[in-house]
């Protein structure tokens, strides 16, 4: 939320102290460009409810009412970064663009390759098995599956290259304009792609849109019985938010690159809060500092 007026010393001082260094705009992506050295962000003016506002440790966050619009928290949003796994939240998007949940998908051996090779999340998908698009996306999304991923790139591009540009082809229409996709999962090949937290924040809430991309996101758990075509399979939701007040998801993401990122969403009362993380640090604190803010911002709603 902006103001149209220059924060006064005292109150720029709290939000410095809060670390809520606010966002700036980047120029237009070229395709395949590593994320820009990190900027001098212009002063924005703070929330309403600054003077309780979480600290966020995280070099970029942003948080917003997707009922009203309202942003209650903004720091380097459209700083571009590395997002790690968030990409399958695009791959997930894509190929509900172009396949209905019960499609069926035959993971190959390249599938399983490719994603062991990487060194990758899996979803440990077998060779030979054929399993329906909503299965295979529990496997995208709760474990992070790179075989997952690559076993629905290849099979609605059709081929992994097709789809990759489809990904970019849909972040221009979402309004995703600093965002460039290089593969389906978000691995530092080929340079590894880049986003902002404001984009990713925009993709999370297009997801959410989705009922069946709700219902995959917001499970903790998924069990696929064996059947003719395919094994048992299990998977746990690798978000530790599931299971509080509201929790919807997102996604979780980790490489070296891009450190640890979080789309994380709640309903609280009448308002849909979604919010994004990234390049943190720790692990455990993105959880905590996405549930604080996300009871913060709730709490600014009732104001």
């Amino acid at each position: 939320m902006q103001l149209t007026h220059r924060l006064s010393g005292a109150l720029l001082g709290l939000v410095v102290a809060a670390g809520a260094t606010t966002a700036t705009t980047a120029t237009a992506p070229a395709a395949h460009a590593a994320p820009p050295v990190a900027h001098v962000a212009p002063v924005q003016a703070a929330p309403a409810h600054a003077a309780d506002m979480p600290a966020v440790l995280a070099p970029a966050a942003h948080v917003i009412d997707a009922t009203t619009g309202r942003v209650h928290f903004s720091k380097e949003a459209d700083l571009r970064r590395p997002v790690a796994s968030l990409t399958k939240m695009m791959t997930a998007y894509v190929v509900l663009q172009r396949a209905e949940p019960t499609d069926k998908v035959e993971v190959t051996a390249d599938d399983v390759r490719y994603a062991s090779a990487g060194g990758a999340a899996v979803a440990h998908l077998r060779a030979g098995d054929t399993l329906t698009v909503e299965n295979l996306l529990y496997a995208l999304m709760l474990p992070s599956g790179a075989d997952a991923a690559h076993a629905l790139a290849r099979a609605y591009g059709p081929g992994v290259e097709e789809f990759v540009a489809e990904m970019n082809a849909t972040a221009r229409r979402l309004g995703m304009d600093d965002t460039v996709y290089v593969n389906a999962d978000g691995m530092p090949y080929g340079g590894g792609g880049h986003s902002t937290a404001r984009d990713q924040v925009r993709l999370a809430q297009a997801v959410l849109e989705n009922p069946t991309l709700e219902k995959v996101t917001s499970a903790r758990y998924h069990m696929v019985p064996a059947t003719s075509e395919h094994g048992s399979y299990s998977w746990r939701n690798t978000n530790r938010l599931l299971g509080t007040p509201g929790a919807l998801g997102v996604k979780t993401g980790f490489t070296r690159a891009a450190g640890y990122t979080l789309a994380f969403a709640a309903d609280r009362g009448e308002s849909r809060l979604v919010g994004v993380l990234l390049g943190e640090s720790d692990s455990s604190r993105r959880f905590q500092t996405a549930g604080a803010l996300l009871d913060w911002a709730a709490a600014a709603v009732q104001q």
